[in-house]
């Protein structure tokens, strides 16, 4: 069969996994996509050089993402597939968690919600527009940085306190079930003095909580209280702490499983290979 190239072509990266025919993972890369052919092509060569693969050594090419749709017929002569982007999340999702059901989040340039079983149904729950571009996008308005690694460092520093109103701001105990460090209103507590820290680390907050209250919504829905995390946004600095506390406010397991960010690249090269079986 060759090595099983999984290439995820998104808004904002091409991720690329290569598999063994044993489903084991030989490397993965990650390039900028400021163009979706170009971003493939640049990978592909890269994985290829950096491994001393020949074409002749690739068994097939899965591609997936929103760029897959630039990309028509085979790849340098090697069989090309393409694989459907949920598939490939809710495969590639339970791969890295090793769990058999569960909700999947992928939290890309926006988010996609999914429910996924082991060698069963794979479904689009909801998707949303809040996602890393959204956090791009505001990020560039309100502190004029954009770039996805000055994000991560800046919101590293930032107060809460300085832009969220709490539960504790507005009352001197709880409010029902909710505890006083649980979020009000996002930016609504807005200081005067506040820092572009601060700011950036109210953006992030706001993008990660609207995130983790649709997949509790989704969990509801499905009769589950797991979810699976993926996607570029799994490496902000705040987001384990800020499923942490939706897990203590609604008793959901969030998984943030290593690689998390090459899950629908996994989930592609994962699925066509049962397709061909």
């Amino acid at each position: 069969m060759g090595v099983i190239l999984g290439i995820d072509i998104g808004g904002s990266s091409t991720k690329i996994v290569g598999l063994h025919e044993n489903g084991t993972v030989i490397d993965m890369l990650r390039v900028k996509a400021e163009d979706p052919l170009t971003s493939l092509y640049g990978a592909l060569g890269n994985f290829l050089a950096t491994h001393s693969l020949k074409l002749a050594d690739i068994g097939h090419i899965a591609l997936t993402g929103v760029g897959a749709s630039y990309v028509d017929g085979d790849i340098y002569g090697v069989r090309t597939v393409k694989v459907e982007e949920f598939p490939s999340v809710g495969v590639g999702g339970l791969a890295l968690s090793r769990k058999e059901r569960a909700v999947v989040v992928s939290m890309g340039t926006g988010t996609s919600l999914l429910w996924a079983e082991k060698g069963g149904e794979i479904r689009h729950i909801i998707g949303s527009g809040i996602g890393g571009g959204t956090l791009s996008g505001l990020s560039e308005l309100i502190t004029g940085v954009h770039q996805y690694a000055l994000i991560r460092k800046l919101c590293q520093d930032g107060d809460l306190s300085q832009i969220d109103l709490t539960i504790g701001d507005m009352s001197k105990g709880k409010v029902g079930t909710l505890p006083p460090e649980a979020t009000a209103a996002n930016f609504a507590k807005l200081a005067e003095d506040a820092t572009s820290a601060d700011k950036m680390r109210g953006l992030v907050n706001l993008v990660l909580q609207a995130i983790g209250t649709m997949s509790v919504l989704a969990c509801r829905t499905c009769g589950t209280n797991t979810v699976v995390l993926t996607g570029a946004l799994t490496m902000l600095p705040p987001a384990r702490e800020t499923f942490e506390l939706f897990t203590q406010l609604y008793g959901v397991e969030y998984i943030i499983p290593e690689n998390a960010t090459f899950a629908t690249a996994i989930g592609a090269a994962l699925y066509s290979m049962r397709k061909d079986r």
